[in-house]
């Protein structure tokens, strides 16, 4: 499924194109705005005018003009090395889950093997030869019929296990598919309205707009690799769970649980959506907060300098 969601990504990508001639056009006006109140401010004050100030416009500009590869390929291909690398962490837990799987499971079954009270509830053959060693005596079909009933209530608690822990199962790649796919659709949208927000960032009091369009992409891409990260820690706490049982097992006092796996996968579940909560954690969005802070900062710096120029026109 992720590699599903990552050509739909690729696939919306040109899409970034038509929205960077809008953007061209706003960023034009707002350099011009910009510009403008930069050199008017400048002469009001009687101060030489800094041309490094003025380069501001330009360089996102720029930015705007090749944003699919300067801007979304550096970012990409930054933090896809993180991703990556907790996507091998990820992995490498999984194969150590299956390896520790498939030995408890065989020294399951061989402990029911050797145990005379459980060997005919793991193996049919086992049943079918103790029914044939019976008789047909009151006590022997007494016997019988306790030995059908205890195979057919180990049946349904296995039959019951298994669908619960399927269930559970179903849930727990759900919610991660879920964050996957809510992940690539907000990296779509910030990608294609990316060059807006530059191209508003160059306007007074929007400052901030691109810094705050930065730390929001970052943070929504760490949901990838948050969730490997969580997932390698549930992987590794099912690895001791599963070793303390072949421990047991081994001993000779086994005391098989699969209540805790399904409490492991439930928390699984409800701590996948805890995962943008932790992306804030690493990356903190600042932009959005000075906004009504850069607005009044506008008001009073247009003021003060229409002030200025009455002031020398008058004069």
């Amino acid at each position: 499924m992720h590699e599903i969601l990552i050509s739909l990504y690729d696939e919306m990508m040109p899409l970034c194109s038509s929205m960077a001639s809008i953007a061209r056009v706003l960023a034009g006006l707002g350099a011009l705005v910009y510009i403008s109140l930069k050199i008017w401010s400048t002469l009001a004050d009687g101060r030489e005018i800094d041309f490094l100030q003025l380069l501001k416009p330009f360089a996102i500009g720029l930015s705007i003009l090749f944003f699919p590869t300067l801007v979304l390929g550096t970012l990409n291909g930054v933090l896809g090395i993180v991703s990556s690398g907790t996507e091998s962490i990820l992995e490498k837990e999984k194969f150590s889950v299956g390896e520790f799987q498939k030995r408890r499971d065989e020294l399951e079954k061989i402990s029911m093997a050797n145990n005379p009270e459980t060997v005919y509830l793991a193996s049919d053959e086992e049943f079918d030869k103790e029914i044939e060693s019976l008789g047909w005596s009151p006590s022997d079909l007494l016997t019988m019929s306790r030995m059908y009933l205890e195979k057919g209530a180990y049946e349904v608690r296995a039959n019951v296990r298994e669908l619960a822990s399927e269930v559970i199962n179903i849930l727990f790649e759900a919610s991660a598919i879920i964050i996957d796919t809510l992940r690539t659709f907000f990296l779509v949208v910030l990608s294609i309205l990316g060059p807006i927000s530059f191209s508003l960032s160059i306007w007074n009091g929007l400052e901030g707009t691109m810094s705050y369009w930065f730390s929001k992409y970052i943070q929504i891409y760490l949901w990838l690799p948050v969730s490997n990260l969580f997932s390698s820690i549930l992987s590794r706490l099912e690895i001791l769970i599963i070793q303390n049982q072949i421990t047991e097992l081994e001993a000779g006092t086994p005391k098989i649980n699969s209540g805790y796996y399904m409490i492991f996968m439930i928390i699984g579940i409800v701590g996948y959506f805890s995962v943008p909560t932790v992306s804030e954690w690493i990356v903190q969005a600042g932009g959005a907060g000075n906004y009504n802070r850069n607005i009044n900062r506008l008001t009073s710096g247009t003021i003060g300098l229409l002030k200025k120029i009455g002031s020398h026109v008058l004069s």
